[in-house]
């Protein structure tokens, strides 16, 4: 089945909205409140987002000169941004946000699904970016959530995640230094309606299953696996989970077990 660019930015949209719902009714004060992201709060989190919101539309408007600066000065970390948008107030942050968040939808509804683009490590289609951007809202959205003490009710747009984190496993490797072993992996996971979703063969030795929202809280980072009620089948299995990453850049620092 053909990709859909509409229906990915109309997914993209309500996970803004749900992400909306937690912040526009913030003070000021609540804005710095931390969030698990160490020395990130609820403001870094969502000027984050407006960056690289900002930085997806020039990779469409710009391609040539953003993959010149990416091969000039390389992967700069993402904490560097969020110092240099501290002087923003919560209520600038927010409309920084909706701001491009707009422009992005704008943009990048009517692309070619397939079309290359470049980014912060190897290429993506159109498709997978805007994918990626329905991931890094609801990753950074989780943070948000987990700083104020708030419970989001799972989505069939968990989907799109878990996709994502299937086939960045690859990557995963790559960005740790390790060698892909290329031994198939069975994911399956229970959707947030009851209904099952699988990725990979499922006469698999390796396998992965649980439910979707464990599954994408560990592949971005969100939660380690030993919190989480995922099963694993398989060294392969198990070795992946303390590795995967569905976002770009190099290897994330992840998340500590809860119980130290």
């Amino acid at each position: 089945m053909a990709v859909s660019m509409s229906a990915l930015a109309a997914d993209l949209t309500a996970e803004t909205e749900d992400l909306r719902t937690l912040l526009v009714p913030l003070g000021e004060e609540e804005w710095l409140s931390p969030t698990p992201s160490p020395g990130w709060t609820i403001l870094d989190q969502v000027t984050h987002l407006a960056y690289y919101d900002g930085e997806a539309v020039r990779a469409v408007l710009e391609p040539d000169d953003f993959a010149a600066e990416q091969r000039r000065i390389g992967f700069v970390a993402p904490d560097v941004f969020a110092v240099r948008n501290r002087h923003r107030s919560g209520a600038a942050a927010l409309a920084w946000f909706a701001d491009a968040r707009s422009r992005l939808l704008g943009v990048y509804t009517g692309l070619d699904p397939a079309q290359r683009l470049p980014w912060f490590g190897p290429t993506m289609s159109a498709a997978s970016a805007l994918t990626a951007r329905i991931m890094e809202t609801w990753a950074h959205g989780q943070d948000v959530a987990d700083a104020l003490g708030a419970t989001r009710t799972p989505t069939a747009r968990l989907r799109h995640i878990a996709h994502l984190g299937v086939h960045t496993r690859p990557y995963s490797y790559a960005v740790h230094g390790k060698r892909d072993p290329e031994a198939p992996v069975y994911v399956r996971l229970t959707a947030p309606d009851g209904d099952e979703w699988a990725w990979g063969p499922p006469d698999a030795v390796d396998r992965v299953e649980g439910s979707a929202l464990d599954f994408c809280l560990v592949v971005t980072q969100r939660r380690h696996p030993a919190d989480t009620a995922l099963r694993t089948t398989g060294p392969g299995a198990a070795e992946w989970l303390t590795l995967a990453q569905a976002f770009g850049g190099p290897a994330g620092r992840g998340r500590p077990p809860a119980g130290g």
